[in-house]
Order: structure tokens, then sequence, then C-alpha cells
């Protein structure tokens, strides 16, 4: 079924003026809904593909993911999370000293839970730091981990001696940070350490002179350094105004994110356009449109620098490869919604743009018209209502 688009808004405004967990309504309707979502992606993916095609050298790691410039700055965490045993988070830092509109913890930043002092979170397991080399001598070694998780800079000495460990045994290791607590000195520990890469999400400090200036030392005493940080409008405006002297300062790449959103960054951005990838990640249009237009830049301007299109697509990409690593059967992934529910609301901006339009359209059969399920839909609302009545007094009677 290929809905039209004035049958899609009529049927997600009735939706979203729905209130309550309306559960059995978009189970019963789940065609509308799942007819309506891939509409707008396919959409969205013509989109993506027209501003593909007019990147020059575009390139592709066997279809993974997308980038231009030199494959030898391509960033080796990021061939590790594509290639090799998956993206392996190690976590210690449960705090920021910034706070970000994009940030997938914004709203909940003060309330992440904290590691022990002394432990490590590995796999989703906590260790002690001494523990660690039992760790690395039973099980097999990832090709690559990640220092994921906030900012941490905030408690950067507590990383040295662990980022030594995972050095000697030749596991590819790579950091995030803001940047803004950097110094020479803490960079020259990491270095000396063992840290093989470093990301800076120059986005969250608005590409400010000293975190650019922090770069640029970074890159003496780390292999690889470069830019990690979600695509939006104010990133893009404030990397144009400071590009000569981000490209000056010798990193190897820019990992181009594609902003999608969970619980608590979503309502940062309401009213904002956006479409589900492969009813999974639900991003904003301007994102990954910014990715591209910066990767069109890149070649036309021809940039010292890898720019990497670090997509839904890539991240779909990551899931499969690490489920197959990690002995899943085939077809198994674990790229899903970051919502236990479906919110027809958020896409109700894209529905009512004039300027974006469905491929194809087909008239809805007759029993799938909204006009002629009102009194079916008010039945199901009915019934579950009771359903969730019955189930509190079962509760209360236990």
């Amino acid at each position: 079924m290929k809905i039209s688009k004035k049958d899609a808004l009529e049927w997600f405004e009735y939706l979203s003026s729905l209130s309550g967990d309306k559960t059995e309504v978009f189970r019963e309707y789940s065609s509308i809904i799942e007819s309506t979502i891939r509409q707008i992606e396919l959409s969205v993916n013509k989109t993506h593909n027209n501003m593909k095609n007019e990147i020059k050298e575009l390139k592709d790691l066997k279809g993974r993911t997308f980038f231009v410039g030199k494959q030898e700055n391509f960033p080796k965490g990021c061939l590790s999370c594509l290639f090799g045993d998956g993206l392996g988070g190690i976590r210690k830092t449960h705090k920021c000293n910034l706070v970000c509109k994009f940030c997938y913890y914004h709203d909940n930043i003060d309330n992440q839970e904290v590691i022990p002092d002394g432990m490590w979170e590995i796999g989703e397991t906590l260790f002690y730091e001494e523990d660690i080399d039992l760790l690395l001598s039973i099980q097999k070694k990832p090709s690559g981990v990640a220092y994921v998780y906030l900012e941490p800079f905030l408690e950067i000495e507590k990383y040295y001696s662990i980022i030594k460990k995972l050095n000697k045994v030749g596991i590819y290791q790579h950091m995030y940070t803001n940047g803004s607590l950097c110094t020479r000195e803490n960079l020259k520990k990491l270095g000396e350490a063992g840290l093989d890469e470093l990301r800076f999400n120059l986005g969250a400090v608005k590409c400010s002179d000293e975190v650019i200036e922090y770069m640029k030392i970074a890159k003496e005493y780390i292999p690889m350094v470069g830019i990690e940080t979600p695509m939006t409008p104010e990133f893009y405006e404030s990397f144009q105004n400071k590009k000569d002297k981000i490209l000056a300062s010798g990193i190897d790449f820019m990992n181009c994110a594609e902003l999608h959103f969970g619980e608590d960054n979503i309502n940062n951005y309401v009213g904002e356009k956006m479409y589900m990838a492969r009813r999974g990640y639900i991003s904003p249009l301007w994102s990954r449109e910014i990715t591209l237009k910066l990767m069109k830049q890149a070649c036309d301007e021809n940039w010292n620098m890898v720019v990497h299109d670090c997509s839904n697509h890539t991240k779909y990409s990551r899931e499969l490869n690490k489920n197959n690593k990690q002995g899943q059967g085939f077809g198994f992934t674990t790229y899903i919604s970051e919502f236990d529910r479906f919110l027809p609301h958020i896409f109700i901006s894209t529905l009512k743009d004039e300027n974006f339009k469905f491929i194809e359209e087909e008239e809805l059969p007759e029993n799938l018209k909204l006009e002629n399920n009102y009194d079916n839909i008010d039945m199901l609302i009915v019934e579950e209502e009771e359903e969730m009545y019955e189930d509190f007094l079962l509760e209360e009677n236990c």
C-alpha cells in the first residue's frame, strides 16, 4: 500500500489527537502507520541519493558507509565498528561539564548511574581495574574499544592506566570529548599511555578557537585526531565561520553523525520535520542533508581530511556487523527505535510541508478510509480502557 500524503496527514493528525495509551488502535491500523513511515522514508532516501550523485568523489566501504577523502585518513575506530567486533564501549565518567541541546542524555543528564570508584563498565559488566588483566587473559580481545559516555576529561587522570593496559595487548582505542577541558599536559599523557584516536565534539563548543587549538595540539601526541559531532544547522553555521582554521589544524577526519532522537533529547526538537530510518532511528530531515552538503564541499574545495557520513544507514550496518560477530542468527539485529511506543505527532510537520512530496501514491481502500473507521476506533479505545481497569483491580486484589 502506498498511502497518499493527504490521507497520511489526515490519519496521523487524528491518531495524535487520541489521548492515553492507544496501543490497540495503533496495532489495528498498523498498515496505515507502516505505509506512512515508509512513504516518508522513500522520499527522504530519494533526496539523499540525489545529493550523493552530486558528490564527485564519493567512496564507500562495501556499502556499509560513505566518505570522501584519502582512505588512509579514515578513522580506524570506525573500521573496528563496521568490520571488526563492533563498537565496544568502556564507561567510567557519569557527568558532563556542558549541556547540549542535541545530547542523548539531555533531560536526564543529572541522573546518570554512578560507576563505583576503582571500577569500569565493560560489556555492561562492572570490573575492578585489577581484574582487567584477568579478563584479557581469558576472553578474546576485541578489535577496538571506545571510551564513551559524557565527558571523560572531567577525571582524565583515571584513564591513563587502563589505556596502557589495553595498548600493551594491541587493542585499538578511541575516545570522545567536547575538548573544553583539554590541556597540553593531559593530551600528551593520553598519547604516552597509548590512545590511538581522539574525537572532538566540536558542535558542543560551537567550534571555539580554544578547542580548535587543542585539536592541533592533540595531533602532536595522538596518531589520529578528528571531529565527531551531530550535524545540526548551528554546527554547520559555526563550522563555515571557522572552516579555514579547522582545516589548518591538521586533523585527519570529520565524522558527520546523523542526529537521532531518544526520550531525553526529542523534546528539544518538537516541530522539526522528521523521518524514521528502517523502522529504527528517528532523525530530523536536515541532519544528513548537512552531511552530504559538507561532503560535496569537501570534494569541491579539496579539503585535506576525510569527511565521513556516519548516518543511520551506517549505524544499521554497524548493528548487523556487531550481531554477526557475536554469533547471532542470520538476520538478527539490535537496530531498533529508541522509543517503546509509536509517536504519530512527531511526523505531522513533515506531512504538512507542501514541498515534501511522496514519490508514488495510491487511493486507500474503503475499509481503511478514516471516515469509515471512527466507530471502530471508539470501540477499541473503550475495550482497551476496560482491560486496563480490570488489570488495575486485579493488581489491587493481589
